[in-house]
């Protein structure tokens, strides 16, 4: 397992039950709308980061 991936899993671990249930939700979605080649660990890192950023951006007070 890569540093990157480690540092994803603990990071999707720390995640309230709410966020993590709506994050494998959009993933579910996305992958269902992407091509079927299974993805690459890298291509997961990256969509989740996208992911992560997300709530955070949506977390931020206004």
């Amino acid at each position: 397992m890569t540093q990157a991936t480690q540092k994803l899993l603990d990071e999707f671990e720390a995640l309230p039950d709410r966020d993590r249930s709506e994050l494998v939700a959009e993933l579910a979605r996305r992958v269902a709308l992407a091509s079927h080649d299974l993805p690459q660990d890298d291509d997961l890192v990256a969509a989740a980061d996208r992911l992560f950023t997300e709530l955070d951006r949506r977390e931020q007070p206004e």
